[in-house]
């Protein structure tokens, strides 16, 4: 058992302790991290699915990774495929298209690709951007540029969580972590 102090969060009735984690000095976030939990994928995927009915959206696209389960759990509910766009080009990929990004886990650059395939199936649709938590907005900001040299427009953004201040309004998301000093 940990001694880490926590943060709690609440989604579609599942409860969970997000550990607290230094990302620069002076400050701290609260890790959301669905990859292997399903019971708070499957919640945060039928919340998101009654908080977009309202939404003319054709098609999803979720940065890699974690967001993953998220979209596929969506997509199944909302009858809609999506597509992930990619953090490192393979050559399988074609004719990508890529754009940078800065994340605030990471505090790097990190490049986003959309492969050839799932950029003709996003060209000329409404697309709904998918992702886990929204913060900075500089994953947002790239998926937007690519969506935009796709040819597609965005509908919508969906997050299970917005975090810290100055989050671009418009996003619908099922709840909102604050930042942590130390």
């Amino acid at each position: 058992m940990s001694d880490r102090e926590t943060h709690a969060i609440t989604i579609g009735g599942v409860h969970r302790a997000l550990p607290l984690f230094s990302v620069k000095p002076g400050l701290r976030i609260a890790v959301l991290n669905i990859l292997g939990d399903t019971e708070l994928v499957e919640a945060a995927a039928a919340a998101l699915d009654r908080e977009l009915t309202a939404l003319a959206y054709d098609f999803m696209v979720t940065p890699e990774a974690k967001s993953i389960p998220l979209a596929q759990a969506l997509s199944v509910r909302a009858g809609r495929r999506y597509a992930v766009l990619r953090k490192s080009y393979k050559p399988y990929m074609g004719d990508a298209l890529r754009t940078e990004t800065t994340s605030i886990t990471t505090g790097t650059t990190q490049s986003l690709y959309l492969d050839e395939k799932d950029r003709s199936l996003v060209t000329g649709r409404r697309v709904l951007l998918l992702d886990d938590v929204v913060s900075t907005g500089s994953t947002l900001a790239g998926m937007r540029a690519l969506m935009e040299k796709a040819g597609a427009q965005v509908a919508g953004v969906a997050a299970i969580c917005t975090e810290g201040d100055g989050v671009e309004p418009g996003i619908i998301a099922l709840a909102h972590l604050p930042l942590f000093g130390d």
